[in-house]
């Protein structure tokens, strides 16, 4: 048998000795490139080291050679990012005929976070924006185009931007926080996502219309987000041209949305114990019931408006409820005109009222300052039952939403008559600010119809609180 000899064997081993020289090369090289860009791949730290090296030996080593390469690849790369970060409109033209329905031009790019019977809204920073924070950049108040909005990361904002440090509540709505109505639609969903989220408090508002920069809210409801968060102030940017980037955000684009019942009445609980808080009220809810007789206490005001939608003859309307409230032992009525009232006179009034009976308007918001299962009547000047479609409901709605009991409307058939009766909005126009009539005959049975509803209610409650006096009672401001 041929055996291999000293001298063959010795060249075999040469042979193959440059090819595992080259593979340890390979091998040294490739742990080191793992070494130097591995271990900062992820600026959240999301990297564990190596357990064949120790800790203090990599810090020793990062302080050498390997840092300053390190260092220039992040550096090199945050830049990348910095510049990849895109502005876009916050208001998206290519869905402005459907920013009601559907898609929503503001911040379109966005999906909501949704939950049922919640309010609809975007979080920053969050797992559906990958841990970015929203930056806004622009001022403009007339043309929400030239607003615009990005997401960046905290380590890669854009150079010039301004990070606003706390929590940042962004509202868009389609119509105003200037009426009273339409703010509290508006503000109520932030209202309740702080509900849900242990009571937590805005830094600062962030206002648009139509992705339009707005610098106040109204008055009215300046002082109820006042009640309810503390001083906020209205952010204006007025820190340089931006952008303004938020350490963190919560962005509300469809007013009470798809908030369930159950939660609407929540807020406005919410909402109406902080008000009669602030304004030095006490939480009972409505005071006595009956008076010392036992007969029911029943609080009427009448609020008057002195613009328009006012009554043509108050002093007609004033006399109808007065006889009829005097028929009624225990009836209380109250005059009084809204803008006589300042935020917390109209608290207080409404606080001591059992039944609202009030012109349409804006002022007729206040009903849920009163307590739970107060009555609401309502007046329309003519043509708003013909040609106001669904807004005429609002305060239907509100009613329903705060737990009140809307008790019906009468709409004024008297007056002059639209000249282009075949075009609604045209005739809505035309009827929108007329003043309101009166039928003294249906106006007192009805009002006498709803005070004795009333009374009959009163003494219910009065049994219901008796048995209900030995429970724990539970607050309604719960933040």
């Amino acid at each position: 048998m041929e055996t291999s000899s000293p001298k063959s064997c010795t060249k075999n081993k040469n042979k193959y000795l440059p090819v595992k020289l080259i593979i340890c090369l390979l091998l040294f090289l490739l742990f080191t490139i793992f070494i130097v860009f591995g271990a900062q791949s992820s600026p959240f730290d999301a990297f564990s080291y190596p357990n064949s090296i120790s800790r203090p030996f990599f810090t020793r080593w990062k302080r050498g050679v390997g840092s300053r390469n390190q260092s220039m690849f992040i550096d090199a790369m945050n830049a990348k990012v910095k510049e990849s970060v895109t502005f876009l409109p916050l208001k998206d033209l290519r869905f402005s005929e459907t920013a009601m329905t559907g898609n929503t031009w503001f911040m379109s790019s966005m999906n909501d976070t949704l939950e049922q019977n919640e309010t609809e809204f975007l979080k920053f920073p969050s797992k559906e924006s990958k841990g970015r924070l929203l930056c806004l950049k622009g001022r403009d108040t007339k043309d929400g185009t030239k607003n615009s909005y990005a997401l960046a990361w905290r380590e890669s904002l854009p150079d010039t931007a301004l990070l606003l440090e706390g929590l940042t509540f962004v509202s868009d709505t389609y119509y105003n926080h200037e009426n009273l109505w339409h703010g509290v639609s508006a503000t109520a969903p932030f209202v309740r996502w702080s509900m849900k989220n242990g009571c937590l408090r805005p830094t600062r508002w962030v206002l648009f219309h139509w992705g339009e920069l707005r610098f106040r809210m109204g008055s009215w409801l300046q002082k109820l987000m006042q009640a309810n968060y503390g001083d906020v102030k209205v952010e204006g940017f007025s820190q340089g041209d931006g952008p303004y980037c938020f350490d963190k955000a919560i962005v509300m684009r469809h007013d009470i949305g798809k908030m369930g019942d159950e939660n609407k009445l929540k807020v406005f609980d919410l909402l109406r114990c902080k008000a009669r808080s602030f304004c030095g009220l006490k939480q009972e809810d409505g005071g006595r019931l009956l008076d010392e007789n036992g007969v029911p206490i029943i609080r009427l005001t009448l609020l008057l408006r002195s613009s328009s939608r006012s009554f043509k003859n108050d002093t007609a309307v004033i006399e109808i409820f007065a006889k009829e409230c005097a028929k009624v032992d225990g009836c209380i009525l109250n005059v009084v005109k809204s803008e006589d009232l300042s935020f917390c006179d109209q608290v207080r009034v409404m606080s001591n009222t059992d039944i609202l009976a009030s012109p349409h308007g804006a002022q007729l918001t206040n009903m849920f300052f009163m307590d739970q299962g107060s009555s609401v009547m309502e007046f329309f000047p003519k043509g708003w039952f013909q040609h106001a479609g669904l807004g005429q409901y609002a305060h239907h709605w509100m009613a329903h939403q705060s737990g009140m009991k809307h008790r019906g409307a009468w709409w004024d058939s008297n007056g002059k008559d639209c000249p282009t009766p075949q075009d609604d909005l045209e005739c809505f126009k035309f009827h929108k600010d007329g003043q309101v009539g009166h039928n003294e005959t249906y106006f007192s049975h009805w009002t006498n119809e709803v005070l004795e509803q009333v009374r009959l209610n009163k003494l219910q409650e009065n049994s219901k609180k008796q048995e209900e006096e030995t429970q724990p009672k539970q607050s309604a401001c719960l933040c």
